[in-house]
């Protein structure tokens, strides 16, 4: 049976679009087509087109890659804080639905205007913001994050030093998405099982494809592991539920 997942992080990297250098690392193409073949073997929903560090400022990969996979998918977009409005807006009539801050790998704008812009964009389009940042970090900026209106930690925060202060986030109503098994220094379904526990509506799922850089790419018995771990209903939840809820009814309500 396939599971129903709407995918809360996927990239598409495709070369016909500006890629930028990163760290001495510049991604292997892929491409919606390449995205699709890979997850033929999951009842897909939808899902969340994340910009990485190598994609930048740039958004017509993004707008090119919504319009291939359709309206069911939303974008994750990188901006400088001083994007007209009017820019930001043909980005939200395109689906773009969130900002990211990239603090581990840059390619995004800065923290120092994560209160700033995450408001901003909140408060004219409905965004909420999307961190990737080492949890152990938190603690610098959990004053700012608490006073934000809707914010996503990817990757479950990677580090297992920093996980308590993620943990105290989720109790203030960030989301997480249960991301990226390759990359994170935790027990996934210890960390899965602590987060729902906390809330049962923060946590969400993504394949993190292709999984650039990560020391095992994500694979099918990532979602096994998540069904094993979880009970029927909350599984429902982190691998559909939840993300349908926070991408998609929530902006249907607003509008």
């Amino acid at each position: 049976m396939k599971r129903i997942l709407f995918d809360a992080h996927l990239h598409i990297i495709d070369p016909q679009f500006p890629l930028i250098e990163n760290q001495g690392f510049l991604p292997e193409p892929f491409t919606c087509k390449d995205y699709l073949d890979k997850v033929k073997e999951v009842d897909i929903r939808g899902g969340a087109v994340v910009s990485g560090s190598f994609q930048g400022f740039d958004q017509s990969y993004l707008i090119h890659s919504l319009q291939t996979l359709g309206s069911d998918f939303v974008g994750v977009t990188q901006l400088p804080y001083d994007t007209p409005d009017e820019d930001i807006l043909e980005l939200h009539g395109h689906g773009v639905r969130a900002i990211r801050f990239n603090v581990q790998r840059g390619g995004s704008e800065t923290l120092s205007r994560l209160d700033y812009f995450a408001k901003r964009v909140h408060e004219l389009a409905g965004w909420h913001a999307e961190l990737y940042i080492d949890s152990s970090s938190l603690p610098e900026i959990t004053s700012v994050i608490e006073n934000l209106p809707a914010v996503i930690v990817d990757h479950m925060g990677l580090s297992r030093a920093g996980f308590p202060h993620l943990l105290h986030l989720v109790d203030k109503g960030i989301r997480v998405k249960a991301t990226g098994f390759g990359r994170v220094e935790l027990d996934v379904p210890e960390a899965i099982q602590a987060i729902c526990a906390v809330s049962p509506d923060a946590l969400m799922f993504g394949t993190d494809l292709p999984s650039t850089r990560a020391r095992r790419p994500y694979h099918h018995d990532d979602i096994e592991l998540i069904h094993h771990t979880l009970e029927q209903e909350q599984f429902d939840k982190v691998m559909y539920k939840n993300a349908i809820d926070w991408y998609v009814n929530r902006h249907a309500a607003q509008e």
